[in-house]
């Protein structure tokens, strides 16, 4: 199979998969939301980063040394298979005594037995890290879409079910336990693969001595995407972060499902054709404009709907995180630019360079809260998309060194496509503003307005011959 249909078959089946866990896990998140308050929500966040840093640390980031290594035997995955599982025991371990500090750190004592059942994915995902690394290698993402759509469906089916009996924030765990242990039994029944009894010591410290450089990067990122749960639940009431929560992740579902379908895919293409500047720079053009195109009418309409979309998902209860979910949107449009900049700094090897990054970033993380905290949760947060907007900055930078793709030359390339996005988002306003008066069902309000935005945005893409939707349309004819 050529590269280009490997690609196109890669994004169909990864758009399957996300398409069918994002929206099954969309649906299951508004319902325990509607089933749980905000403050059970809070507590899970508060732990998050813990279980973010054990997950970390449980890879080590040999998988992405895995996928970007060009010659590979049966002694290399059987190595980084009993390094996973050795690694994911110590780390339960140490999480398992820590808990207590942990709980007394957020005065919350029932967090100490809820981080000691949630670390137990730990266990229980190592058995799988290396079965989902060969399969993205192979870019079989058909078999990866089709283990992950029954975990979510009977990790989320225990939720609810304990959710609707009263269980409250347990229920959140029963869910993730059910759907880590569900798709790591698939993963062992579908990927046809089983480790040998072997570790070698010298191939171990190929991938380790990559691989510790993404690991304490992802370190960092992990701590610092959480930060903001962590210094929120610390100082404020344990609801705040659930607002907060739900907020990031409703944000996160467009930005999860399209950005997750294109990095997926990127990262082992762009692997295979790591030494072709040219062909770099081309393809990551091309998936930078068709993920911004698809991306920006989506999230200005979100925010511009934000009221209604989560007074109609989450009922009223939640209001209080609209104000926080309109302020991350810009974060969540520059947060794919970040990684498919981070991509080409990991395939051509330069994860010390990637570390060096992550670390600069981190710091200035750090002194924006240090600033921003003495004005509330809504500081913090304007503090994060200033971060992120330097953040694109830096990035862009090397890769501008790279493949002479640059941050001028990349804002150039979407530049057009932001415009029309955000002339849709005052369109939208406008129509709200009338619609509100004349209708008071929700429903009506987002359905009547999305179709007018979206009608919108498609059609004068069309009339100005904007390249991903030319694309687009391109790839649906030869169909």
């Amino acid at each position: 199979m050529s590269l280009k249909k490997q690609a196109l078959s890669g994004v169909k089946w990864t758009f399957l998969q996300q398409v069918g866990t994002q929206g099954i896990g969309f649906v299951i998140s508004i319902l325990l939301a509607r089933l749980l308050d905000p403050k059970e929500f809070g507590l899970i966040g508060m732990i998050t980063v813990f279980i973010g840093i054990g997950a970390s640390l449980m890879n080590a980031g040999l998988g992405s040394s895995l996928i970007r290594s060009k010659e590979l035997d049966e002694r290399d995955y059987a190595t980084v298979f009993y390094f996973n599982l050795i690694a994911s025991i110590l780390i339960y371990i140490i999480i398992y005594f820590a808990a207590p500090f942990i709980a007394i750190f957020y005065n919350q004592p029932v967090l100490s037995q809820l981080i000691r059942w949630y670390a137990v994915t730990f266990i229980i995902n190592a058995f799988g890290i290396v079965q989902t690394t060969r399969l993205t290698k192979l870019m079989d993402f058909k078999t990866l879409a089709l283990i992950s759509v029954p975990s979510l469906i009977i990790g989320g089916s225990v939720g609810l079910f304990m959710a609707y009996n009263g269980y409250g924030v347990w229920s959140l765990i029963g869910f993730y336990l059910t759907q880590s242990l569900v798709k790591v039994i698939q993963l062992w029944i579908y990927s046809g693969w089983k480790p040998l009894w072997v570790f070698d010591n010298k191939k171990f410290k190929k991938h380790f001595n990559f691989g510790y450089k993404i690991t304490l990067s992802g370190l960092l990122d992990t701590i610092f995407n959480n930060v903001y749960s962590i210094v929120i639940g610390k100082f404020f009431p344990v609801a705040q972060v659930g607002f907060y929560q739900r907020a990031n992740s409703l944000q996160m579902y467009p930005v999860g499902i399209i950005s997750s379908i294109l990095s997926r895919v990127t990262y082992p293409l762009f692997a295979q054709i790591q030494d072709d500047n040219v062909r770099l720079k081309s393809i990551y053009k091309r998936i930078l404009q068709l993920n911004i195109f698809l991306l920006a009418p989506t999230l200005v309409i979100g925010g511009v709907l934000a009221e209604p979309l989560f007074r109609f998902l989450f009922t009223e209860k939640w209001l209080p995180a609209v104000p926080y979910f309109q302020i991350l949107l810009v974060a969540g449009l520059l947060y794919p630019i970040h990684a498919f900049n981070l991509n080409i700094l990991t395939v051509k090897g330069r994860s010390d360079l990637f570390l060096r990054l992550e670390i600069i970033k981190k710091t200035l993380v750090a002194l924006t809260i240090f600033i921003a905290i003495r004005y509330g949760v809504t500081g913090l947060l304007y503090g994060s998309v200033l971060v992120s907007v330097l953040a694109f900055l830096i990035n862009t930078h090397y890769s501008g060194k790279f493949i002479a793709y640059g941050a001028w030359e990349q804002l150039k390339d979407i530049a057009l496509i932001l415009v029309l996005a955000l002339v849709t988002g005052l369109l939208v306003y406008g129509t709200v503003q009338y619609t509100k008066e004349v209708l008071s069902n929700d429903f009506l309000i987002l359905t009547i307005n999305s179709l007018i935005g979206f009608t919108f945005y498609v059609s004068l893409s069309y009339l100005l011959k904007i390249a991903p939707q030319q694309e687009i349309l391109t790839i649906i004819k030869r169909k």
